[in-house]
């Protein structure tokens, strides 16, 4: 493969997977500049592996699969362990003194909601993201993550038993 068509390649993958892989990538970090350099990193690399890459698989997946590798690589990095420290420190001090800044975030549903998803441990995160977020088949799914597609239907289901209370609960709260 040339120059011109792994360009032709990249600037098509790009856009027409570009965002998906951004809310993928936002999904793990659940910051939006990190998630842009992780999907930055993963169009980088798919540049680098357009030659080795066999076609076997369908390039969603596999682009899938590296953003997911970067996210993972990043959580477990030293430098983002330390901002989590300092994140730590920082909520909980402002968890002490009460703010109008929290109050009002506290009223949106929506993001209680996605903070009780994001409550929830990787492994049933991820496929709850995957499934109902970007729409993917319990099949692909298995391919993107590298587990059995029966692993991938129990952890939808462990995840829909440990949102229901979470869930009903902030409904509680909202009244």
């Amino acid at each position: 493969m040339d120059n011109e068509e792994k360009d032709f390649l990249l600037e098509k993958v790009m856009i027409e997977y570009g965002d998906e892989l951004v809310r993928l990538a936002f999904s793990y970090v659940k910051d939006t500049e990190t998630a842009k350099d992780m999907v930055q990193n993963t169009f980088i690399k798919c540049y680098k592996n357009l030659d080795s890459f066999r076609f076997d698989a369908h390039v969603k997946t596999w682009l899938y699969r590296i953003t997911i590798n970067e996210c993972k690589d990043h959580l477990k990095s030293w430098n983002y362990k330390m901002v989590q420290v300092k994140s730590f420190i920082n909520e909980t001090a402002k968890s002490i003194l009460p703010s109008t800044e929290r109050t009002v975030i506290d009223k949106y549903n929506n993001q209680e909601i996605k903070d009780t998803i994001f409550s929830l441990p990787k492994m049933y995160r991820e496929v709850v993201y995957l499934y109902y977020y970007e729409s993917l088949k319990t099949g692909e799914i298995a391919e993107v993550l590298d587990i059995s597609v029966n692993t991938v239907k129990t952890r939808l289901r462990r995840a829909k038993q440990r949102l229901a209370p979470m869930i009903k609960e902030a409904e509680l709260n909202e009244r």
